[in-house]
Formats: structure tokens, C-alpha cells, sequence
């Protein structure tokens, strides 16, 4: 089998945005890659972080296919049950299938099983579907980078979970975020939560929302990927909150009023 001396722009866009969500690859697993005549949608930037009464996920709302703009009102949170959130950084069709496969799951178990699947269930089953989709990931054509949250009644507790492309998670204590901004989000998350006015998990709804806003925002500001939001167009970052309540998403009066007091200085 042959494999092609340099990986094409597909390819190397799909390597940029690991890279920028803090992953390094071997040379070799780079130069495996399939070559692709097309440039496939990318949405960027997606942040959690726990606060107070749960855990806050956001993400900005542009997706973009190379140097293009393609779309300025990609959702990317995800709700897959009333306990569980997925934010997605990388293809959205792709992404957007995973959270069908995944909310049908949950639901076919709670319906068979009369209960709701364990925490732990839905983090491997997530797991599993990004295991089966390496193949596609590797030929940068189908690359996703989620954060997945969920509630756990059971221990009265939110929890947030990173993976990566292989499938394997890692439980996050304090915040992440993944996408092309995301190396701007978390220096500002680490620096908010060790010497800021007070921890991240001690700050309340309004003071999580606001932080939120601040953040996408200032990565839109060196990142070309992350959009912006845009009041003139009633365009602003998804937000969701998940807490022992289930998750509740910012309606567009909260987005409008929470970001004008976000945006004011001093």
C-alpha cells in the first residue's frame, strides 16, 4: 500500500484543529493520510466550564470550509436527553448524526429499561461512536472534537468530559474547551479560575453567562474561525446551562440583555 509523501489541505486543516485543541501526531500518521478533493464544514469553538449550580456550555455560531464562511447560525450544544449536553467542535454533519444516534439510544433504554442510561453509559457510548469513526477522522473528512456534560441525579452532580479522536474521555474539574479558539479560552479559563475575583465553581449563574459571552468573544478577536456576535442580526453564542433542573438554553431576550451588559466596560 502506498501512502502519499504530504497530507492534502483536508487533511492538514484536520491536523491544524487537533493541534489547536492541544494534540501533537506522529509525522507518519500524517503522511497515512487519504487524499480529498474537497474541503469539508468545520464549526469551531465550543467551551464548558462548572460554575456554582452545575456546568455552563457555550459555543460560538459560525462554520466555516477552509478560508470560507459557510454558515453564521450553526447550534453547536447539543441537548441529547434533559440531563445531557454535547458541544461540538470539528464536522457538524457528523456531529449532528452522533447526538441523533446517541438521543435515540438514551431513549430506547429509558423506554426498555425503565430507567434513565448511568452517566458512565452515556460517556462510553459517546466513546464508541468516535472509536468507529476514526476512519473517517483520519481522512479529515469526518473530525469531531466534542465536550459532553451531563447530570448525574443519582450523586447530585454535573460532570464534564473531553475526548479525543480515538474515543478515550477524560473527566474535566474545572473547565475546557476545544476548537480553533480554543487555546485563547483556555489560558483566560485558567487564569479566571486561579486568580480572578473568585473560582470558577463559586460563581453564580449570571457571573457563568457573563464570563461565557467574554470569552467567545475574545477568541473571535484573534481567531478568524470563531464568529462574532452580531446584535445588529440578532446573532449571539449558544448557551446552556445543566444543572439538577436538566438543561435550560438561553432565550434570545436573556442572549440580547446578558451580552449588552457582558460587552460594557469597567
Amino acid at each position: 500500500m502506498k501512502f502519499q509523501s504530504e497530507p492534502s489541505k483536508s487533511a492538514g486543516e484536520f491536523f491544524e484543529l487537533l493541534e489547536k485543541s492541544g494534540y501533537r501526531w506522529p509525522a507518519k500518521l500524517e503522511g497515512a493520510v487519504k487524499s480529498s478533493s474537497f474541503t469539508v464544514p468545520q464549526g469551531t469553538t465550543v467551551l464548558a466550564f462548572h460554575f456554582k449550580e452545575g456546568v455552563i456550555v457555550a459555543g460560538d455560531r459560525r462554520a466555516t470550509a477552509g478560508n470560507s464562511i459557510m454558515y453564521e447560525l450553526c447550534d453547536k450544544v447539543i441537548p441529547i436527553d434533559d440531563y445531557t449536553l454535547m458541544a461540538i467542535a470539528g464536522v457538524p454533519a457528523t456531529a449532528f448524526e452522533m447526538a441523533r444516534v446517541l438521543s435515540h439510544n438514551f431513549e430506547y433504554y429509558r423506554r426498555s429499561q425503565l430507567q434513565s442510561m448511568s452517566v458512565e453509559g452515556k460517556i462510553r457510548a459517546l466513546s464508541k461512536l468516535l472509536k468507529e469513526n476514526v476512519g473517517m477522522a483520519v481522512q479529515g473528512l469526518g473530525v469531531v472534537s466534542p465536550i459532553f456534560a451531563a447530570y448525574d441525579k443519582s450523586q447530585g452532580k454535573a460532570s464534564i468530559h473531553f475526548y479525543d479522536m480515538l474515543g478515550a474521555d477524560f473527566q474535566i474539574q474545572t473547565h475546557t474547551a476545544t476548537g480553533s479558539g480554543s487555546q485563547i479560552i483556555r489560558g483566560i479559563l485558567e487564569h479566571e479560575d486561579l486568580w480572578g475575583e473568585k473560582p470558577l465553581i463559586k460563581r453564580t449563574r449570571e457571573e457563568a453567562i457573563t464570563l461565557a459571552i467574554r470569552l467567545l468573544q475574545t477568541a473571535a478577536l484573534f481567531d478568524s474561525a470563531t464568529g462574532q456576535a452580531r446584535p445588529e442580526d440578532d446573532i449571539y453564542p449558544t448557551l446552556a446551562t445543566l444543572t439538577e433542573k436538566g438543561y435550560r438554553f438561553l432565550e434570545e431576550s436573556e442572549s440580547e440583555r446578558v451580552f449588552k451588559t457582558s460587552m460594557k466596560r469597567g
